[in-house]
C-alpha cells in the first residue's frame, strides 16, 4: 500500500512539474518578440488555464497532507505572482476619489452597435452621454445617414464635450474605421502614431486640464482577423471537444491570432516610442488593444506606465463580451505620477461586443 501511495506521489510531482514549466512558460511569453516567433508569444492566452492546475495541485497536496510537495504549486505562484495580480487583482473598494480627479472612459462601440435605434434612442450613444466622464476614447466609431445615428445626433447628444477629434485609421478603401475623442478639456493637438495597418491605428492627443497638459493615446490596435466561421469553430470546439475537431480548429485559429500578434508587435514598440517621448509627465494611454493582460503589446506599451485596472479594479475585468472569447483586452494605463481610481469594466450594457472601462485618474501629490 504504502509503495502504491509512494508511486501516486512521485508521478503526481512529476506531472505537477510539467504543468509549472508550461504556467512559468505562459507567464514569461510577453518577453517573446511576435515578429520573431509568432506562435510561440502566443502562450499567454493559456495563462489562466496552467494558474487553475497549479492550484488544483496544490489543493490536492493539501487535502492529502503531502504539505512538503504542497510547495512546489506554491512556488509557483510566488514566481508568476507579478503576473498573476496583472491578470486578476484584488483591491479593496474605495468610497472616496480625491477633488479633481478626470473619469477616462475607454469604449469599442462597435460603430454604435450599427447605428441602431430603439423609440428613437441609440443604447451606446444614451450610455455615453450618461457616463459622467470628462473624456471620452472611442474606438469603431462610424456614424452615418439618416434614419441611422447621424454625426449631427452624435454632437447634440455629446454638446457637455465641446472639443472632439475623428480621425479615420489605416489605408484601406474598403471599411471605414475612425477612431474618436471627446473632452470637457481643450484639445490642442491631435495626430496620428506611425505605423502600418489597414484598418487600424494609434492617436496622440494633447489636451490643457487646468495649469497642466496631459498626453492622452488612443489605441485601437491590430484586430484578431477572426471570421465568423473562425468564432464558430471556437465555440464548437467547446461544445463538442472532439480530439480531431480540438487539433484542426486549435491549429487553425493558433495561426490567425498568431500572424495578428506579428503585426500587432510592431504597432505596439511604436506606441511605447511614443509614450517615451511625450513632452509632458502626465501620460494616459488606452483602448482596444486586442490583446490580454499577458501579452507582448500590453508588456511593452505598459513597461513605464501603471495598469488602472490592476493598481483599482477587481476580478478578471473580462472587457469582450461575445464568442465565449472571456479577455480582457480592453485597457487603461497611466503615468506612475498618476494614480488611479474604481477602474471598472462595465457590463451594465452589451450592445456592443466589447464593454466600456472606466476610472479616475488623479495626480499623485493631490
Amino acid at each position: 500500500m504504502k509503495l502504491i501511495r509512494n508511486l501516486i506521489v512521485w508521478t503526481g510531482v512529476a506531472f505537477n512539474g510539467l504543468f509549472i514549466i508550461f504556467l512559468i512558460a505562459t507567464a514569461y511569453s510577453p518577453y517573446i518578440d511576435p515578429a520573431v516567433h509568432p506562435v510561440r508569444s502566443c502562450l499567454g492566452l493559456a495563462f489562466p488555464v496552467f494558474l487553475l492546475i497549479d492550484l488544483a495541485f496544490l489543493l490536492f497536496w493539501l487535502l492529502i497532507r503531502q504539505y512538503k510537495v504542497a510547495l512546489l504549486p506554491l512556488a509557483a505562484l510566488l514566481v508568476c505572482w507579478g503576473q498573476i495580480r496583472t491578470y486578476i487583482p484584488v483591491n479593496f473598494p474605495v468610497g472616496h476619489v480625491p477633488e479633481g480627479g478626470l473619469k477616462i472612459l475607454s469604449y469599442n462601440i462597435m460603430h454604435f452597435n450599427g447605428g441602431k435605434k430603439v423609440e428613437g434612442k441609440n443604447a451606446i450613444l444614451t450610455y455615453l452621454q450618461q457616463s459622467g466622464a470628462d473624456i471620452l476614447c472611442l474606438q469603431e466609431f462610424t456614424t452615418y445617414s439618416s434614419p441611422h445615428l447621424t454625426q449631427r445626433e452624435v454632437d447634440k447628444a455629446l454638446r457637455d464635450y465641446p472639443y472632439h477629434h475623428v480621425e479615420r485609421l489605416g489605408h484601406s478603401d474598403i471599411s471605414a474605421n475612425n477612431i474618436a475623442c471627446y473632452s470637457k478639456y481643450p484639445i490642442l493637438s491631435a495626430r496620428q502614431v506611425d505605423y502600418a495597418s489597414d484598418c487600424n491605428g494609434s492617436m496622440i492627443y494633447e489636451l490643457k486640464v487646468g495649469d497642466d497638459t496631459l498626453t492622452l493615446i488612443n489605441n485601437h490596435l491590430e484586430s484578431n482577423k477572426l471570421t465568423a466561421e473562425d468564432k464558430e469553430v471556437y465555440t464548437g470546439m467547446l461544445a463538442d471537444p472532439e480530439k480531431e475537431k480540438v487539433k484542426s480548429g486549435t491549429r487553425l485559429l493558433l495561426n490567425k491570432l498568431a500572424e495578428a500578434s506579428a503585426i500587432r508587435a510592431p504597432q505596439a514598440d511604436a506606441v511605447a516610442r511614443a509614450i517615451c517621448t511625450s513632452p509632458y509627465p502626465q501620460v494616459i494611454v488606452c483602448g482596444d488593444f486586442n490583446d490580454t493582460p499577458i501579452s507582448y503589446a500590453r508588456r511593452v506599451i505598459g513597461q513605464d506606465m501603471v495598469d488602472a485596472f490592476t493598481q483599482s479594479g477587481q476580478g478578471l475585468g473580462i472587457s469582450y463580451n461575445q464568442n465565449r472569447f472571456y479577455f480582457r483586452i480592453d485597457h487603461i494605463l497611466v503615468s506612475k505620477n498618476l494614480r488611479t481610481y474604481r477602474c471598472t469594466v462595465d457590463r451594465s450594457i452589451k450592445d456592443s461586443d466589447h464593454y466600456p472601462i472606466w476610472c479616475y485618474v488623479v495626480p499623485k501629490e493631490r
